[in-house]
């Protein structure tokens, strides 16, 4: 009843417009000193900021959004559209099928969600309508393609939910690899269709000449060169996620002064960016650790295992009831925030019942893409309504279809744990 109370003020403070981090601090700390007093309070307050903001894991989170940064800036965004174009322009919706894979290929070097939507609302979404796509489907095909930062390595959301399911990082990261790649395909293959059933939505391209096609593979090789260092890197075992995303910061700040001349104003709002951002995520993950903290002195977590371990029902009927909740959820929560309240309550859960945290993650983070192009709060849908001056309306009826063959991918994923589990069980 305890634990209950307080969870309830979470909810009552979120409610009221405080953020996340902020509301689970009060309510955790609140819950705390219900229990032991001030001096409970300030002893988990004094050793629980530095366990999570100085894990050595974490530092991927700033090396990782500080290459994003870089990337976004240096401008290989647009010849990554246009190589995909190139290529793909003369099939039917290919410059719906060359934004996914875009979004794909920017998603391997940026973990943000919300910066791949921007980004492409400003480079592939012009084109598609300057020749005749039909908005909906322009737009629909731009906000699910974004969300593809959060499964493709290096993922922002991954890492996250490694630290706060305390399972490998390096595994959780290159457990998205064969799920990305197939999400890729489901959103590629579903704008196909789309296209061959009402051919005015999505008319061909100009043709390009084969020379054009592979000259315009010069453009993005940095950056196929950059996605291969990293998660080799952390596939083959030659260094930690840390390392590797050190490395790929490097890589990345590389290419952007080789790309162009810079100024120290905009290298510092590229540093200051990425420092803010992890800043902010620091917050986040403390905030999480306290607040299960004082689970862990209620023994709620315990008493919820022991529970749910009592009923006499099938292990897998809990498992989809969480998805379920999980996707739920995500029509009226930010995806960060679901993940700090959720992951730390429903992984021991679910590694009592002997599933894999690994496949699980997988699952959290393709249902939580459904959370950013649904409403009313999709925030994919808002920004590429923001950058593309389209209706917000028009957005989401667009992601409609896609949202259809993401619930597809999800039980595929469920009932097939070997796709998310295979190539991390191959690591070194």
């Amino acid at each position: 009843m305890t634990a209950l109370t307080f969870v309830l003020l979470l909810f009552l403070l979120m409610a009221l417009g405080m953020p996340i981090a902020f509301a689970m601090i009060v309510a955790g700390a609140a819950g705390i000193f219900w229990i032991g007093g001030l001096t409970a309070v300030v002893g988990v307050l004094s050793h629980v900021p530095k366990e999570s903001g100085g894990a050595y894991e974490f530092l991927a989170i700033p090396m990782f959004l500080l290459m994003a940064e870089f990337v976004l800036r240096s401008g290989v965004a647009d010849d990554l559209f246009q190589a995909a174009a190139n290529w793909f322009g003369r099939v039917r919706g290919g410059l719906g099928i060359a934004t996914a894979l875009a979004g794909a290929g920017f998603g391997a070097i940026c973990g943000s969600s919300t910066a791949s939507a921007a980004t492409l609302s400003s480079t592939s979404l012009p084109s598609m309508l300057r020749y005749g796509y039909d908005t909906r489907m322009a737009s629909g095909v731009v906000a699910i393609s974004g969300t593809l930062s959060m499964l493709i390595p290096p993922s922002i959301a991954m890492v996250v939910y490694a630290l706060l399911a305390n399972v490998s990082v390096g595994r959780m990261l290159i457990a998205g690899v064969i799920p990305g790649i197939l999400v890729t395909f489901t959103i590629a293959l579903t704008v196909w269709v789309l296209a061959v059933r009402n051919p005015e939505h999505a008319p061909l391209s100009e043709p390009v000449s084969w020379r054009e096609r592979i000259v315009s593979l010069r453009g993005i090789a940095p950056m196929v060169i950059l996605m291969a260092a990293v998660s080799g890197a952390i596939y083959t075992g030659t260094a930690t996620p840390t390392e590797a995303s050190a490395l790929g910061a490097f890589c990345a700040a590389v290419l952007y002064f080789l790309r162009g001349r810079r100024t120290w104003v905009e290298v510092y709002a590229v540093l200051a960016r990425a420092t803010r951002t992890s800043c902010m995520l620091a917050f986040i993950i403390m905030a999480a650790h306290l607040f299960t903290t004082f689970f862990a002195l209620t023994q709620t977590t315990q008493n919820m295992v022991a529970w749910v371990g009592s009923l006499d029902v099938n292990r897998w009927v809990i498992a989809i009831i969480i998805i379920f909740v999980i996707l739920i959820l995500g029509f009226f929560m930010d995806q960060m925030a679901i993940l700090v309240l959720t992951v730390p309550v429903v992984a021991p859960l679910l590694s009592s019942l002997n599933f894999d945290l690994i496949w699980f993650g997988v699952i959290k983070i393709v249902t939580a893409e459904i959370g950013l192009v649904t409403p009313p709060l999709g925030l994919n849908c808002f920004v590429v309504a923001k950058y593309s001056k389209v209706k917000v309306g028009d957005v989401f009826w667009g992601s409609v279809p896609h949202v259809i063959a993401h619930l597809i991918i999800i039980a595929i994923l469920v009932a097939f744990p070997a796709i998310s589990l295979w190539l991390p069980n191959q690591m070194n």
